[in-house]
């Protein structure tokens, strides 16, 4: 039901497939599950096929090694008309000591459209925030908005060298 599900949730173990040379897991990789687990939490606050616009502020904190305990969470903190602001963090934690560790985290922003081929931007419930936590969170995320927008004139300025 659109409105509701504000969160996911993705845990797994990170395998042999998922490293590089040096047996730590791909950036590429992490970003895939950020990117599959955002995609589930937009859809399952707006209930309709989403498509991502952006991933801001993303940083890889630490590694993710073979065997480590992979979650993904993914939270909504800002919603527009069409627009959703998802923090992401990817959490790494040793099966064997337990210790847990921040590896990466980014905000994305996601659009929701009317259908998967062709469509157009479709309206989305509206998310206000109430927990202190998430006051800040919407916050970041209409800072990383403006800054976003500061950023086109110069984007389009490298588009045209």
């Amino acid at each position: 039901m659109p409105g509701t599900q504000r969160d996911v949730e993705f845990r797994f173990l990170a395998q042999p497939t998922d490293v590089n040379f040096g047996g730590k897991v791909h950036g590429g990789m992490v970003m895939k599950w950020i990117d599959q687990a955002g995609y589930a939490c937009a859809v399952g606050w707006s209930g309709a096929y989403c498509v991502t616009v952006s991933v801001s502020g993303i940083q890889f904190l630490a590694p993710i090694l073979i065997g480590d305990l992979v979650t993904v969470r993914a939270r909504l903190i800002h919603t527009g008309t069409s627009s959703m602001h998802l923090a992401v963090d990817v959490l790494a934690r040793d099966l064997r000591s337990g210790e847990p560790r921040l590896a990466t985290s980014c905000v994305m922003v996601f659009v929701a459209m009317d259908k998967p081929d062709g469509g157009k931007p479709t309206p989305v419930p509206p998310w206000q925030p109430v927990e202190e936590r998430d006051l800040r969170l919407q916050e970041y995320a209409l800072k990383l908005m403006e800054m976003s927008r500061a950023m086109e004139p110069l984007v389009q300025k490298t588009r045209e060298i």
